[in-house]
């Protein structure tokens, strides 16, 4: 696949769209796992016959594994389709196949990972900044609603990084 064909609408060059830094945004480890399948289902909606989302939900299980791996796929993906349809322009990203944009985020990246963040730390006013940061000035009840879900069923993070984990195992009990 060309480098022209993975580019999504929405997707700059670095150099226009560099952003901050992840460092100065003070991630934790849950956050930027989400960056990463953010910037896949964005590339996605902004261009369906890439199919980035694949890329997304494998990146998810090797994180976090299987059964909570999927599920937080599953909700980002839903809380993203809810900002793009309160949203009259696409969110702005980096090209998920980038190593130079590994280090980055664009301005809406930063807004969303803030508000998911917030919303998990049940931090209510900065969350809502964040929300009309990311709508471009809406309180758009279907961006809050999934948030909330999101922040709800991963409050803590899930911060598990060995698949086998989230895995049932199989003992012989005599």
């Amino acid at each position: 696949m060309k480098s022209a064909d993975r580019e999504p609408a929405g997707a700059g060059t670095l150099h226009e769209q560099r952003g901050m830094t992840l460092e100065a945004l003070e991630l934790d480890q849950f956050d930027l796992g989400l960056l990463s399948l953010t910037r896949h289902f964005l590339s996605t909606f902004a261009t369906p016959a890439v199919q980035s989302w694949g890329h997304a939900y494998s990146i998810a299980v090797e994180r976090w594994g299987e059964t909570v791996g999927l599920s937080v796929a599953h909700a980002l993906q839903k809380v993203l389709r809810a900002v793009l349809e309160a949203r009259e322009n696409p969110v702005t990203h980096h090209d998920p196949f980038s190593p130079e944009a590994r280090l980055y985020a664009t301005s809406d990246e930063e807004s969303l990972l803030r508000m998911l963040r917030n919303m998990r730390r049940d931090e209510t006013a900065k969350a809502r900044d964040a929300v009309e940061e990311l709508t471009g000035g809406v309180m758009d009840p279907h961006v809050i609603r999934a948030g909330l879900a999101f922040a709800t069923r991963f409050s803590d993070g899930y911060q598990r990084t060995n698949p086998s984990q989230a895995r049932p195992a199989l003992r012989v009990i005599k």
